[in-house]
C-alpha cells in the first residue's frame, strides 16, 4: 500500500471538495448573470464555501480513516469548526466593511478627485452558503471513500 501524498485519501477529499465547490461556483454565478466568469474560479465567498467544504472533507475523511473518537478527527472537527465561524463571521463582516468603505470612496471621488482601488467585497459566507460547503465536503469524502480501491 503506498501511503505517499498522490494516494492520500484525506488529502484528495479536500482539493476535491475545493475545486468542485469553486466550479459551483462559476456555474451558479453564469446562470445569474448569464456571463462567464473565470474569477469565480479562485474567489472567496459567494455558494457554496469553498474552504467550508475542504475542512469538512478532511474532517469527514479522517473520521472515515480514524474513527470518531480519535484525537485527529477530534483536532479536524475544531479546525473546520473554526473555518466555518470564520467564514460566516469575521470574512463576512470583513466584506460589509469594504462595502462601505467602497460607497464612502466613490462619494468622495465624486466630490474630490480621489484616486482609490475598489475594496473586494465578496470575503465572506452566509449561514446557508457555509452550510451548503458543509453538505458537499461530506458527500465528497464519503463519495470518495465509498470508490477508493
Amino acid at each position: 500500500m503506498n501511503t505517499g501524498l498522490l494516494h492520500n485519501l484525506t488529502f484528495w477529499s479536500g482539493v476535491t471538495a475545493w475545486v468542485l465547490a469553486q466550479m459551483i461556483k462559476v456555474v451558479l454565478n453564469t446562470a445569474r448573470t448569464h456571463q462567464f466568469d473565470f474569477r469565480f474560479l479562485y474567489s472567496p465567498g459567494g455558494m457554496p464555501s469553498s474552504h467550508t467544504a475542504a475542512a469538512c472533507a478532511v474532517a469527514t475523511s479522517v473520521a472515515v480513516l480514524e474513527g470518531l473518537g480519535s484525537t485527529i478527527f477530534a483536532v479536524t472537527l475544531l479546525i473546520a469548526f473554526i473555518v466555518m465561524y470564520d467564514a460566516q463571521g469575521v470574512r463576512r463582516a470583513a466584506g460589509q466593511q469594504a462595502r462601505i468603505l467602497n460607497q464612502m470612496f466613490e462619494a468622495l471621488r465624486t466630490h474630490h478627485r480621489l484616486q482609490a482601488h475598489t475594496l473586494a467585497e465578496l470575503l465572506g459566507h452566509t449561514p446557508l452558503e457555509v452550510f451548503a460547503g458543509s453538505l458537499l465536503g461530506i458527500a465528497v469524502a464519503l463519495l470518495i471513500h465509498a470508490y477508493a480501491v
